[in-house]
């Protein structure tokens, strides 16, 4: 999915929504670097992707709580 379709799918949803999103996405990352760590993790670049995808739910929810 794109950025900017991510985005858009952010923005449409309740500050409840995207904080359970976010609980996910910090369990998943935790499981990738754990995975990373032990050496078996395939796609390393999956890491960064979760990483961004957190840092975009959280913009959202900032600009939301205004």
């Amino acid at each position: 999915m794109k950025s900017t379709e991510y985005m858009k799918e952010l923005q449409a949803k309740t500050v409840e929504e995207l904080s359970e999103e976010l609980v996910s996405a910090k369990k998943e990352l935790f499981n990738l670097r754990f995975q990373n760590a032990t050496n078996q993790l395939q796609n390393t670049a999956r890491i960064s992707e979760v990483r961004k995808n957190i840092a975009r739910i959280q913009t959202v929810i900032s600009s939301k709580a205004d």
